[in-house]
């Protein structure tokens, strides 16, 4: 407990920082005792109100799906209510009446960084959801942000917004700090958190502080002062990304924060969040991203959470080795096991030979008794290969002295001048920083864009398997996976299946069991993306144009993806911010800046490299 002067001393500081923000502190309005605990658990909440998703349901978006979803959850809390340090037993989560994590301990301790790592579906947002919304019993005092919407569309310009969000927080530190020191005194120890909080927050810095982190998510000045609601959904995710870490609250909640940034975006985040000093859980899909930031490991396998201690090369070095002990130790015990039957089988009836029989049974017993280690449990993953096609002849995808503006004004090209050519050969993955035209560039490749000046002549023949951020857009969220893919390949001499075909189908695109037949609204992210792949891959293109394909997968169904790619025999163009997916499929890089596409001579990690050096201006 600190001293009275210090006490004092922090709390001028505090008075201080208010008051340059609102000029005087209120007084709170007078509560009964018994409305304390209540008052104070509302206060706590009021952040973490502004960011569950972004409609304030705290059911719908963060549970990976359109429609209405039901979360059980149960815990107790073990750890002091005045720490820091969040340690819950007996938690178990239900989605729908399906249990998706069984009596196992949530442990969160300050300074750590956790990557939250599981198959599509076992419940990562869900998780990530009820943390936020409170139902654990996270202390009242403890401030969180969970990231996992977009900011709303407003009039207010990028700035405001981030700037905005950090004056409530304040403003709710304010009312918290007088409601403890009305109800509990000054000697609460949840005061001196306050306090520091406080003296973190300086309004003087405010604009200052949050134009760095927009800058480093790649906003401009121009930008910064545009208006939310002229922003597109990507945008204004990086604005919501912003508030987070201008808010560095206590526990801090990123759902796939690098789906919405490019290369140059991803690099700055990981340099940023490295530092993080707080406590800090992520789910994300990138391997460099895992092994830059976190600390800890928390594995959500079999319905339990693991943790383990180190990045996720570490974490995956820990697990082959535990399982390479565990298979040892289950086929000694199957092979003991197996002896012990076969001697006991071997004595019959023999009088000389049932008291070693019965010896040799209770060994058998206690064995069992004592538990019997089980067999390494791999879970199904998503494997498939894209199908053969027709390797047509060059020239297929040209462009021929192509400039481009959305406007068609030539002071407006985003591209000038463009001259290549892309075959089926090709394995090609685009780069570049934030408004360079990456995407653009694929539309105009498919047809979606006619250039300015200049050609795109396609083969007459090319087929090509497309997938963007929108991809799963195109699934009736009413239907199920079967009768989707039924409904949208109908039975006849094209796409011949019976049921039974589909389900196998379907399962090797890692949809499975029951999976086939839930609506597909109620699926994860993961799940309709693995979707979207299977309905690529009938259409049997010679030419991928994949746009962020491995947004919402998980690792396994990443690298199952990397290995359909390399089996490919079409041509490839990738726009990416997963480092390993380049660096696994790419033979070619192609950087879009300043109006142009250049070859990259280097590797993509070099061009990493190169970014991070960049970077290092900025953080």
């Amino acid at each position: 407990m600190v001293s009275d002067a210090a006490k004092k001393a922090k709390l001028a500081k505090k008075n201080k920082a208010s008051t340059k923000l609102t000029g005087s502190a209120k007084p709170s309005p007078s509560v009964s005792r018994n409305e304390s605990e209540a008052s104070l658990a509302s206060l706590g909440g009021a952040l973490n109100g502004l960011s569950v998703n972004g409609n304030g349901n705290s059911n719908g978006a963060a549970a990976g799906g359109t429609a209405t979803v039901h979360r059980t959850v149960t815990g107790v809390l073990t750890s002091r209510p005045t720490s820091r340090d969040i340690k819950i037993d007996g938690f178990s989560m239900g989605l729908n009446g399906v249990e998706l994590i069984q009596d196992c301990s949530i442990e969160l301790t300050i300074g750590r960084r956790y990557g939250l790592l599981g198959a599509n579906g076992s419940g990562k947002s869900n998780f990530l959801a009820c943390l936020a919304n409170r139902e654990v019993p996270i202390p009242s005092h403890m401030d969180l942000y969970h990231l996992c919407a977009e900011a709303e569309p407003s009039t207010r310009t990028a700035l405001e917004a981030v700037v905005d969000h950090i004056k409530a927080e304040v403003e709710r530190l304010n009312a918290e700090e007088e409601h403890i020191m009305t109800e509990f005194g000054p000697e609460d120890e949840r005061l001196d958190a306050i306090y520091q909080r406080l003296e973190e927050l300086d309004p003087a810095n405010f604009e200052t502080d949050a134009a760095k982190l927009l800058h480093g998510l790649g906003f401009n000045k121009q930008m910064m002062a545009r208006q939310t609601k002229d922003m597109s959904g990507g945008w204004r995710m990086r604005v919501a990304l912003a508030r987070a870490l201008f808010a560095a609250p206590t526990l801090l909640l990123l759902d796939e924060p690098t789906n919405h940034l490019d290369l140059e975006a991803c690099v700055w985040l990981e340099e940023y969040l490295k530092t993080y000093n707080k406590c800090l859980v992520l789910v994300s899909h990138s391997q460099d991203f895992l092994n830059g930031v976190c600390t800890h490991i928390i594995w959500l396998t079999q319905n339990r959470l693991t943790y383990y201690t180190g990045n996720y090369d570490t974490f995956c070095k820990t697990v082959t080795e535990n399982e390479t002990i565990q298979m040892k130790k289950y086929q000694k015990e199957q092979d003991d096991i197996k002896h012990l039957k076969e001697f006991i089988a071997s004595c019959g009836t023999y009088s000389n030979l049932v008291k070693q029989a019965k010896s040799k049974q209770k060994i058998l017993d206690k064995m069992e008794a004592a538990g019997l280690t089980p067999p390494v449990h791999k879970q199904h993953t998503f494997q498939f290969q894209f199908p053969d096609c027709d390797k047509l002849p060059p020239p297929v995808l040209p462009f021929v002295n192509v400039s481009f503006a959305y406007s068609g004004k030539k002071e407006d090209f985003l591209y000038k001048n463009l001259e290549f050519g892309i075959d089926c050969d090709s394995r090609i993955a685009l780069v570049g920083p934030n408004g360079a035209g990456k995407s653009t560039l694929l539309k105009l490749m498919v047809g979606d864009l006619t250039p300015t000046v200049g050609a795109v002549n396609r083969h007459s023949h090319l087929s090509i398997g497309r997938y963007h951020q929108h991809s799963v857009d195109q699934l009736d969220p009413s239907l199920t996976v079967l009768d989707f893919m039924q409904h949208t390949y109908p039975n006849d001499m094209t796409f011949k299946r019976d049921v039974e075909e589909w389900r196998a189908y379907m399962g090797r695109f890692g949809i499975t069991g029951r999976m086939q037949t839930t609506k597909i609204g109620e699926l994860s992210e993961g799940q309709k993306s693995r979707i979207v792949f299977a309905m690529i891959c009938m259409k049997k293109p010679n030419m991928l144009l994949l746009d962020e394909p491995t947004n919402h997968l998980d690792i396994e169904a990443i690298d199952s993806l990397a290995e359909a790619i390399k089996g490919y025999k079409g041509g490839l163009v990738l726009v990416s911010h997963d480092f390993r997916l380049i660096d696994q499929v790419a033979e070619q890089i192609w950087v879009c800046e300043n109006k142009k596409v250049t070859p990259w001579k280097g590797d993509i990690r070099a061009y990493k490299a190169l970014l991070a050096k960049k970077m290092g201006v900025l953080i």
